[in-house]
């Protein structure tokens, strides 16, 4: 993605006035077109599950059977209903709550511990590396589909298990981004001269460590919500994931796949749901990508 390079004029007549690097990241994300039309499209997701309570006009579990698969555009119904005849629209807007806790929580969770083990593993090195490394190599080796089926399918079926599942599947590899990270800025001098001025373990990952390390890190967990999303949805559609009657994208793909042949539009909205947000997300971290990316 193709990010202008030129920097805000901060700097003083000499040029020698330094720039936040934060505030840099800023005003070049600010500049990007399609990362400010991703973002905008996120914020309004998002903006529109936290309020699905609001906005859904029905209930999303309560269906007619004489209304079932009633077509897009349908009086009272704006995108049909479902088998059941269950408002889709209704549907959609929780089904985002359950989809974005599903696709964002386990991101969040192998960020934190991703990034503990790393560091660990990376700035003590040795025994404490090989141990971690190794254990998650052994994880790290199976497909994330395959593994998160065989998680999944060995703790059963609902959303705090699909949690736990996908938790484990990205663990190891923001581990690996993380110890990799460490190790290459923990040989950089200026942590050399932090331990001969006599600074503790703690206050060198701290100070030193990982407002070095945190932005590779985080930029890489910004690239696996769209995974996420994505294996938590096809959880959802196998039977492992969310459970019936909830509202959620993955098993409103499941429930309506044999209503394709008679109302071919209102099944693929789920699947266009997660598509669309997907792409967002894929188009958000790479803007946040390019943008950290500063070359000075």
């Amino acid at each position: 993605m193709a990010v202008t390079t030129a920097l805000p004029r901060d700097l003083d007549a000499a040029g020698a006035t330094p720039i936040s690097y934060w505030r840099t990241v800023a005003w070049r994300l600010a500049r990007d077109p399609a990362t400010l039309v991703a973002g905008a499209l996120l914020g309004l997701i998002v903006l529109s599950a936290l309020l699905a309570p609001w906005l859904a006009p029905y209930d999303p579990n309560a269906g007619s059977i004489r209304l079932r698969l009633a077509p897009v555009g349908a009086p009272a119904h704006v995108l049909g209903t479902d088998e059941q005849g269950r408002d889709m629209l209704s549907r959609l807007l929780w089904g985002g709550r359950m989809t974005l806790v599903a696709g964002l929580t386990p991101v969040l969770v192998a960020f934190v511990l991703g990034t503990a083990l790393g560091v660990l593993a990376g700035y003590v090195g040795g025994l404490t590396n090989t141990l971690v490394m190794r254990t998650m190599d052994i994880f790290y080796a199976f497909p994330a589909v395959l593994l998160a089926i065989a998680i999944s399918g060995a703790l059963g079926p609902g959303l705090p298990n699909t949690l736990i599942s996908l938790s484990i599947v990205f663990v190891p590899r923001v581990v690996r981004v993380a110890e990799s990270a460490t190790v290459q800025v923990k040989s950089l001098e200026y942590i050399a001269a932090a331990r001969a001025s006599g600074a503790g373990v703690p206050a060198i990952v701290r100070h030193h460590l990982l407002a070095n390390v945190l932005g590779p890190i985080l930029v890489f967990a910004s690239t696996q919500v769209s995974l996420s999303i994505i294996l938590a949805a096809g959880l959802s559609f196998l039977g492992l994931g969310v459970t019936p009657p909830a509202a959620e994208w993955g098993l409103m793909l499941n429930t309506l796949r044999q209503s394709i042949y008679v109302n071919a539009l209102v099944p693929a909205l789920p699947g266009l749901a997660i598509f669309v947000t997907s792409m967002a997300f894929n188009l958000l971290s790479d803007g946040l990508r390019d943008a950290m990316e500063i070359r000075t």
